[in-house]
C-alpha cells in the first residue's frame, strides 16, 4: 500500500515515537497517564470476563488508548 503524502508518518510511526517519548519522559508525558488508566481498566475488566485474562485485558485496554491519543 502506497502512502499518498510520503512527508506524513503513517499512523505506526506515530504511535511507535508516542510510546518512545513517553518512556523517555515517565509520567511527564501528557499520554501516559491516560494510557495507564487504559490499561487498568482493560486489566479489570479481563479479570471479570471469563474469556479474556487480565494480562490480555491490560494490553488491550492500552492499546485503545494510546490509539485514542494518537489518531487525528
Amino acid at each position: 500500500m502506497a502512502r499518498q503524502h510520503p512527508e506524513e508518518p503513517t499512523l505506526a510511526e506515530v504511535k511507535i515515537e508516542e510510546v518512545k517519548a513517553m518512556g523517555k519522559q515517565g509520567l511527564a508525558h501528557p499520554s501516559t497517564k491516560p494510557v495507564l488508566t487504559g490499561g487498568a481498566i482493560g486489566a479489570v475488566v479481563g479479570a471479570v470476563l471469563p474469556v479474556v485474562s487480565w494480562p490480555v485485558g491490560l494490553l488491550a485496554g492500552a492499546a485503545i488508548a494510546l490509539y485514542s491519543r494518537v489518531k487525528r
